[in-house]
This record gives C-alpha cells, structure tokens and sequence, in this order.
C-alpha cells in the first residue's frame, strides 16, 4: 500500500491528505502546531478567537474551488456564510469603495470612478471567468513530465481562448495587468495596485495579466465569514481526512524526511518517529523542505529546483499583525466586516518599503453572530500590512530593545490608521497583541515568516508541485498560488496527479 506522509497541516496539505485517504491510500499528516491551518488557522487567546493571517476566504460557491474540494474528499459541509459586502476599501481622502458580488457592483464603480474604468474592469470579469474555467480544470501548470506537456498540447485551445466565452488568454499572458488600467483614474490605479498587493503580493504594473484578473476577482466570488474563523474550514478538512481512514498528528514537528537511494522512505519529528513514507508531500515553503532534506547531517542530492533557492525569501513580503480584543458598542449594527484601509500608493515589492510605512491596512472583524470568536460583548478583530522580512530579523538578531520598540510603536500607528475605518478603535481596544514575521516564523514554522507566496509576476514564476521521485509541494508556491480557494485547488491537484502515478504503477 502508498504510504502518504502530508508534512504541515495547512488547507492544501490537508485537501490532498482528504482525498488521498478517501482513494484508499494510507495517510498520515505532521502538523507542529496544536490546531491544523496554518497560516490560514485560528488561535485562542484570554476567549478570543483570533485568525492568525488569512482572513478572507471566498470560491465557496456551487461548482467554485472549495464546492470541488469538498466533494472531492467525500462531501464537506462547509461551516460558512456568505460576507454582504464582500468589502470596503476605504482610498485616500475619505473615498470608499465597496466591492460587492451582485449586480450593484457596476453602479458603485462608476459612482466613485465615472464611466471611465468600464472597460478595464469588463476586460478583468471576463479575463476572471477564463482563468477560473481554466484553473478548475486542474491544469499541469508548469508542466513537469512529458505527460503533462501531452495534455496541455491536446487540451491546447483552453490556454489560447478559455471560458464559455472563449476569451483569449495568449495575450495576456506576458503583459501587465497595469497595460489594461490607460486611461483609468488615479483613484482606480490605487484601488487595483491596493487590491493586487493583498491577493497578488505586487501591483498592477508588475502582476502578470491573468493572475492579476482572477487576484481582482475574489470579491466576486462569495466571500465568506467561517463560524469559529478561518480555522474551521482546515477543521473540517480536518474531519474529512480522518473520516477517510487518515490520521493526524498534532504537535508533531518534522525535523528530517528521511531518502534512501533519491525517494524518501519516512519523516522523523521531535516527537520521534519516524513514519514510514513512500510518498512525502511538504505543506510548506521551499526553503523548509529543503532543511527538511539536509536535516542531522543527512546529505542526499537536493532536488533541481531546491539547489537553485537563494538563501532565504528575503526581499519578499512578510506581515505586520495586531490582534485586537474590542468592545463589541464600537461596532454599528450591519457594519462591514472587511476593510482595506490605502493610505498611499503601495510599493511593488518589500525593498521598496520602509518598515514604519503603513501603505495599506486590511482589518477584520468577527461576526457578531459568532459567539465562540470573543467574549459577550466582546469582538476579534485582526489587522495586517505588509513589511519587510530582514529589516524585523536584523532588529531581532542584533538589538533586541530596539525590536520591542519598534514592535509597539508600529501596532500603535496600525490601529491608528484602521480608525479611518472603525472610528474609536484604540479606546474600544482591551487588548493588543503585535505580531512580526518573527511571530510568524515562531508559529507556522514559515522560514522567516515569509507569507503570501511568491509575487505573481510571471506565469513561470510559481512551482510545479513534482520536487522529485515521491517528494511533492503544495501551498502558496505552487499554481494557482495564493488565497484558500487556490491553495486546496492546489491540494486538489497534487492527489489527482499522485492518484494517476500510484495507478500507472
């Protein structure tokens, strides 16, 4: 029998683990962490619930990403319900936008931008609606074996014109999604390059087209609130998994995979082991596995991929968090739940960035009809911006006082600029909890507390999921990248590929 060990519990992890065990298959996930998500998790603090990165889940609806998950893995009962409206995007000098899913949603464009950011914005829904159709079919994207190159020739024509529609996607694929904004207001620039930073980790010049439209498009595609938060949509993965004969292992830290003549043959952890493996698929950054395989001295060639890493993920983006406990009066009945606060034009990338700048802010609040979030009368609420990952790191290696100051100094200023949004904030907050991509690192296990997956600035740029004979990679590395919805798309096509190879063989 396939022996699947899932290294990390995160949405993509346990999507492949899900329906791996559903096939038969003998599977066992690692997860170091006491609750399964990962960067997309819940955690409990003094009765709230907090989410600890991810915030926004969407791709829940009839035929979307997570509908083909769940059936996949034996039927999943999602715990969610649809967020009306999706969000507001507060811009600079007191403009809101507010992305809706319906129909009103042109109505709202042109109030706020006129009659000139129509095309733009016909070009991206039409563009989202291939790319979507595209990427529900699972494409071998980038195509690794000779296999996978087969069936993008057969199935050629999806990636010249997909979508009932037929649109063409061929031209998009090497131009900007900045080349589609001429001609748009300055206020519409900033909203998209505000959006393309949270979902595309880049702005509109540099997020290749097709990315950049589906990226844009998550508000259209029922956004929605989990009861619990978004730890409980890996939880009812979670359930699937072990409702199909596989087991989990919480607490479980993987400390080496274990090869034997180029494939792995087990995992070890910290809390011993090791569990036989003939297949080993890593939820988690590359940097991480490849420790993993240079892990007590064990020295197996790197796969292709792995050798060819820099050092680390800097340069790229990481989180800045404040996890607040409020008063539940300073939230109006029917107020929004997702903001994006855009105080100025976000840079491309974390080199550009200076640490105390705050150019964008995304705040979440739990729903009041979530009980189990915060205490009575009590809200959760979670705010994030992007930052550098080596500006905290050399602060936390070298001057440890300097980093708490900064640490504290920058939460003040991010729940500061939230009030845009949610006026009386600081008063309303009874606790404040600060997080660095040293946090992050701390509790995901992520390398440096990198987050979000790689900027999406070319079609080549995501990795294929095959590392090599038995090694596989999902999460936010992989196509179609980022978000829930991509990340268990992911998950989803790990399985099928492993399904085809186990029966081959």
């Amino acid at each position: 029998m396939t022996r699947v060990v899932v290294i990390g519990a995160g949405v993509g992890g346990l999507a492949a683990a899900a329906v791996l065990a559903r096939a038969g298959l003998h599977v066992t996930v690692l997860e170091a962490h006491i609750y399964p998500g990962g960067s997309a998790g819940t955690f409990y603090h003094q009765g709230y619930r907090f989410d600890a990165g991810a915030t926004l889940a969407a791709g829940f609806y009839p035929g979307g990403p997570m509908d083909l998950v769940g059936e996949a893995a034996g039927g999943i009962d999602w715990p969610v319900r649809a967020a009306h409206p999706a969000m507001v995007v507060h811009l600079p000098g007191s403009e809101q936008v507010t992305l809706l899913a319906g129909d009103g949603r042109w109505d709202e464009r042109r109030r706020v931008f006129g009659p000139a950011g129509d095309a733009f914005w016909r070009w991206q829904e039409s563009t989202a609606d291939a790319v979507w159709d595209l990427a529900l079919r699972l494409p071998p994207w980038p195509p690794q074996t000779a296999r996978d190159a087969l069936y993008l020739a057969a199935d050629g024509i999806g990636w010249l014109a997909a979508g009932p529609s037929r649109v063409l996607l061929a031209p998009d694929a090497l131009r900007s999604a900045g080349a589609h904004l001429r001609g748009a207001p300055n206020s519409m620039r900033l909203l998209v390059d505000a959006q393309l930073l949270i979902s595309a980790q880049t702005t509109a010049r540099h997020a290749v087209s097709i990315y950049g439209a589906a990226a844009l498009d998550l508000p259209r595609r029922q956004v929605v609130h989990a009861a619990g938060g978004m730890g409980a949509i890996a939880g009812a993965l979670a359930d699937a998994v072990r409702r199909n004969g596989g087991t989990i292992h919480l607490r479980h830290e993987a400390t080496r995979i274990v090869v034997e003549r180029g494939r792995p043959v087990a995992v070890e952890t910290r809390r011993g082991g090791p569990f036989p493996a003939s297949v080993v698929i890593a939820n988690l950054p590359p940097w991480n596995v490849a420790r993993l395989l240079d892990g007590a001295g064990q020295k197996p060639p790197l796969p292709p991929r792995l050798k060819r890493l820099p050092p680390g993920p800097g340069g790229l983006w990481g989180a800045f968090v404040v996890y607040a406990g409020i008063d539940g009066a300073a939230v109006p009945d029917g107020f929004p739940l997702h903001h994006q606060v855009v105080r100025g034009a976000p840079p491309a990338s974390s080199a550009a960035r200076n640490l105390d700048d705050i150019h964008t802010l995304f705040l979440s609040i739990s729903p009041a009809w979530d009980g189990t979030r915060a205490p009575e009368g009590r809200r959760a609420v979670t705010l994030s911006s992007h930052t550098d990952l080596d500006s905290w790191w050399a602060l936390f290696d070298n001057d440890r006082p300097a980093y708490e100051a900064r640490r504290e100094a920058l939460a003040a200023r991010v729940l500061q600029a939230a009030e845009v949004a949610l006026p009386r904030l600081r008063d309303a907050a009874g606790l404040v909890l600060p997080g660095t991509p040293v946090t992050f690192q701390r509790f995901t296990r992520r390398v440096q507390g990198w987050v979000g997956g790689f900027p999406q600035t070319s079609l080549f740029r995501a990795w294929g999921p095959r590392l090599g004979p038995g090694l596989w990679l999902v999460g936010d590395s992989i196509f179609p990248g980022q978000s829930v919805p991509a990340v268990a798309l992911g998950g989803l096509r790990v399985a099928r590929a492993l399904l085809a190879d186990d029966e081959r063989s």
